[in-house]
């Protein structure tokens, strides 16, 4: 076994062992992870769903928070469409879309961003025609969701829009320099001034059970990576054993075992 102390050798059960340890210590409970907060959202939208919505200011006053992301409300007042944003770079049905956000005043003067869902574009570069929202006072029932984060905070103004990469109501809020409430409102189909609604699904993505399937497939792939260096290390062995011995094979060769003559 003297073989595995070679550098080559010491190099790949190095990195064998350095792939199951992040199987099992990272990739693996990472995606647990995902699949529990999935699990977790997809909860709160069915009590969300069961639950009547019920006037904003009733569980909310001062921007959206994480528990009480998902509940329906009702919300009078107007929409801003002069302050208008789109998110970039949406994909709805395998097309390009944009996300429309409109900023709305309430009738006791707070200041909401409105989702009002996505529009279809011919490109990711290419900003489409925006139908307006409706004028005057209007009632809407929405989701509550809470922002979404860019790292990097872009803005930009083009086509008469601020242009974002998430929703997020503090950017938007920035480039107008609009009071605008932390998080925002996702329209419901049949409300006024929607377009076409955003799913309600959760933010962490996928179909149910995917996350625990990839999560099942690192511990495989664990597994298979042992079994595989010790494939290996077994077959090193085999062709080791099956060898001759070199130096017995030189002496036959060279007629070192041949018996010795009679003496005359």
């Amino acid at each position: 076994m003297r073989f595995l102390l070679r550098p080559g050798w010491l190099a790949l059960i190095a990195a064998v062992l350095a792939f199951v340890v992040a199987c099992y210590t990272f990739l693996a409970p990472w995606q647990f992870g995902r699949e529990a907060q999935r699990e977790a959202q997809q909860q709160a939208i069915d009590t969300a769903t069961a639950t009547p919505p019920v006037p904003i200011a009733e569980l909310t006053s001062d921007g959206v928070t994480p528990d009480v992301e998902w509940r329906q409300v009702e919300v009078t007042g107007s929409y801003l469409p002069e302050a208008q944003g789109l998110v970039r770079l949406r994909v709805v049905d395998g097309r390009p879309a944009v996300e429309v956000l409109t900023p709305f005043r309430t009738s006791d003067g707070r200041l909401l961003t409105v989702d009002r869902g996505t529009v279809e574009t011919s490109s990711g570069s290419v900003t489409p025609d925006i139908p307006a929202p409706p004028a005057g006072e209007v009632t809407l029932t929405a989701r509550l969701r809470v922002d979404q984060t860019d790292p990097e905070g872009r803005v930009l103004d083009e086509a008469g829009f601020q242009q974002l990469y998430v929703a997020d109501s503090r950017l938007l809020a920035t480039a107008t320099g609009l009071a605008l409430e932390p998080g925002w409102l996702q329209l419901a189909p049949g409300q006024p001034g929607v377009l076409a609604p955003l799913p309600v699904l959760p933010s962490s993505g996928g179909a149910p059970f995917t996350n625990l399937s990839y999560a099942l497939q690192w511990i495989t792939f664990g597994v298979i990576a042992l079994l595989a260096l010790g494939y290996f290390i077994r077959l090193e062995l085999l062709q080791r054993r099956g060898k001759p011995d070199r130096t017995a094979l030189r002496r036959a060769l060279s007629g070192e075992d041949d018996e010795a003559p009679l003496p005359r």
